[in-house]
């Protein structure tokens, strides 16, 4: 019995590893990177709501560290769709200049956010506006390339 137990055990662990995505793949760069962005950014936004408490400093950094996220994710989309369980939608490839135009923009609204940022002591209802439009920026790609 024991060793037919280990039998579908190994079995089932072999089976979820096939699922898992090469961290090095360009999948697997760009779902870290995209997973990074979401905590910068739902931190950022936590300060501005309330959520958490407001550090001018902290928010600075994050400004900055999403500003460089920001830039990264696009180089790993490869010409071609590639393997894997990827959230982009076909369209992805299928209209490349529309998605790195809207990569584009979301890379301007991030600098943006970084220069209004640059004149300390912050306020966090003066930085509702530039986030609103970072944030606006991310929806704007997923609403068009991405599956939720």
């Amino acid at each position: 019995m024991f060793k037919r137990l280990t039998v579908v055990l190994l079995a089932a662990l072999a089976l979820t590893a096939c699922d898992a995505v090469d961290p090095n793949s360009p999948l697997g760069l760009r779902k870290t990177i995209f997973k990074d962005m979401l905590k910068t950014s739902e931190d950022m936004g936590g300060m501005l709501r309330g959520r958490l408490p407001f550090d001018g400093r902290k928010f600075a950094d994050g400004a900055v560290k999403l500003d460089t996220l920001a830039h990264e994710p696009w180089q790993h989309f490869p010409q071609v769709r590639d393997d894997g369980k990827s959230s982009a939608r076909p369209e992805v490839w299928e209209r490349q200049a529309r998605f790195h135009d809207l990569a584009r923009q979301l890379e301007g609204v991030t600098g943006e956010l970084v220069t209004v940022t640059r004149s300390q002591p912050l306020d966090a209802v003066q930085l509702k506006v530039p986030m609103d439009k970072v944030e606006a920026a991310c929806k704007a790609c997923h609403t068009e390339f991405r599956n939720h």
